[in-house]
């Protein structure tokens, strides 16, 4: 039976060229490995370093989950560096992180005000950011994830800044980087080409991919860099099913490290659970990467910062272990 209620017509549309568009962030904003970074330390980032050294020896998953603003924070080459070294074998981001890094190879820029935009209505309709629809809608029609479709794209297009973008890098070394969507969380979802069964077919093939991947979670390490929501929520899901067929399997999912990167702090022992009546309990990090997850023989470890502070001091860390 058909719905009972009218839609949106998508055809009245006026979606712009991006040279039209204001940019907040430019090339100058991405760092080179060599530049100099805000200071920061810490003295569990030893710790966490000496981790993902020992799970990259034994094979067991190093996966890093991030939020789009630790790409806005300029760390690109930080993170694909990482992934050269195979200290990440797995990278995990939303929609809006992959919106980010095809902009940024494409044009060398990304970023818009929703403040100056949103009042003329022209917030997200952008002609060159909308093609990345057509990369969903591959992607699904191959039975392809969407990173790994994005990243074979960036690659073959060749784009002129494609030496910043973490999905190209991750395609070239052959690491899974999963794109986990909520569908009309992102910019994509506004456009008349969007086909949110093709963003659904890719996005959950990238969901089983990720869980394929927390199976080798057994004496590895995952990171958590700024996803408040979709990063503790998509690795709880994951660990319930690796553990489900671990179980049957007779094995085990209990000896990991897990690390929490974010601007939010955290009062008194973040490996204990705040109580319902405080705010802070329903920081999901907290409770579900810091505290429920391991609570089984993991270990847990949390760091209050910028991103573009403390991720090239968590590469600086690792570096040092030599």
């Amino acid at each position: 039976m058909p719905s009972r209620y009218e839609i949106f017509d998508r055809s009245r549309l006026l979606v712009k060229p991006l040279a039209e568009r204001t940019h907040d962030l430019r090339l100058e904003r991405w760092l080179s490995l060599d530049d100099e970074v805000p200071p920061f330390s810490h003295p569990d980032l030893s710790p966490v370093a000496s981790r993902l050294a020992a799970a990259r020896e034994r094979g067991a998953a190093r996966i890093l989950i991030m939020g789009a603003h630790v790409l806005r924070a300029g760390v690109n080459r930080h993170l694909i560096d990482l992934m050269e070294r195979g200290f990440v074998d797995h990278l995990a981001l939303n929609g809006a992180g992959a919106i980010h890094d095809y902009e940024l190879a494409r044009i060398g820029a990304t970023t818009e005000s929703v403040a100056r935009y949103i009042r003329s209505g022209e917030f997200g309709l952008w002609q060159e950011t909308g093609d990345l629809n057509a990369v969903t809608i591959q992607a699904a029609a191959e039975e392809t994830g969407f990173g790994e479709a994005l990243g074979r794209h960036i690659l073959e297009i060749e784009f002129p800044h494609k030496d910043l973008s973490v999905f190209a890098a991750a395609y070239r070394l052959g690491v899974p980087v999963t794109v986990h969507v909520g569908i009309g969380y992102d910019i994509l979802h506004e456009h008349p080409n969007c086909d949110g069964a093709a963003i659904g077919a890719a996005s959950y093939r990238d969901f089983l991919i990720f869980a394929r991947t927390v199976e080798r979670l057994e004496g590895g390490v995952a990171l958590s860099f700024g996803s408040a929501i979709m990063g503790p929520e998509v690795y709880l899901k994951a660990l319930a099913m690796a553990r489900n067929v671990a179980h049957r399997e007779g094995r085990e999912i209990r000896h990991f490290a897990t690390a929490v990167f974010d601007l939010v702090p955290i009062r008194g022992d973040h490996r204990k659970e705040l109580d319902k009546s405080d705010p802070g309990y329903y920081f999901r990090p907290h409770k579900t990467l810091l505290v429920r997850t391991v609570a089984d023989g993991g270990e847990s470890f949390y760091f209050s910062g910028d991103h573009r502070a403390t991720l090239p001091a968590l590469r600086r860390a690792i570096l040092e272990l030599r």
